[in-house]
């Protein structure tokens, strides 16, 4: 099977000599949950970035669900992320005068889809963040924790095979956290790769895979065994 995500020696350079990305190699497999992890400054964000088709590599290969992004004009980048990738980030960036089902709704704004579709299939991804008693409450009416939850039903609207969730606890109370956290799981063992960024070692050691940056590098890429491996 392709992998969702594929690095090979990918690296990123701004000017003024600054490396942000250093020679990464990652393989990311359909189904996976993984934690991508380190301080501010260790290049977790850019490749974010990179992976998601924000930004294009300086050289490299990046290919996400078999595609090279280098060999794409940014309108098929652009098509490419509305298909396979959804995003969620620390912020929620929900529009405040839109009921929870405008704002889900809105992630299928530019893929031709009916209206009415739209508000269904969005009412479908809010129950499966466990919101479907939240439909038509704005956003100033939901608590962080909802408001998180919200921006993950909009991220799958579109049904992606990759969801890239950019320090999605940040915000939050650790109760509240906790919960988005449980759903995020819930969503993964239903089939949906997802790589978390973090800069939290708690999350990043509650989820079976670590990958760990430090100055623009993968320095450890780490798994826990399943349950029944056999153990030395």
């Amino acid at each position: 099977m392709t992998p969702v995500i594929e690095l090979r020696d990918a690296s990123k350079a701004y000017p003024g000599g600054v490396h942000a990305l250093r020679g990464v190699n990652l393989t990311v497999d359909a189904g996976e949950l993984l934690a991508v992890v380190g301080p501010s400054g260790s290049g977790k964000s850019t490749l974010l970035h990179v992976i998601g088709t924000l930004d294009r590599p300086t050289s490299g290969t990046v290919r996400v669900a078999g595609y090279d992004v280098a060999t794409l004009s940014d309108s098929r980048l652009a098509a490419l992320r509305a298909r396979y990738i959804g995003f969620v980030f620390q912020h929620f960036h929900l529009s405040a005068g839109r009921d929870a089902v405008a704002n889900v709704a809105d992630g299928l704004l530019y893929a031709g889809v009916p209206l009415r579709e739209r508000r269904a299939r969005a009412r479908e991804a809010l129950a499966r963040v466990r919101l479907d008693h939240r439909f038509e409450h704005r956003p100033h009416e939901l608590s962080g924790g909802e408001k998180q939850r919200v921006a993950i039903a909009r991220a799958l609207v579109g049904e992606p095979r990759l969801v890239l969730a950019d320090e999605p606890t940040g915000a939050l109370d650790t109760a509240s956290g906790e919960v988005v956290m449980e759903v995020l799981r819930e969503l993964n063992a239903a089939g949906t790769t997802i790589c978390v960024i973090t800069h939290d070692n708690e999350i990043a050691h509650a989820l079976p895979r670590r990958v760990r940056c430090r100055d623009g590098e993968i320095v450890a890429d780490s798994r826990t065994p399943a349950e029944g491996a056999a153990r030395p």
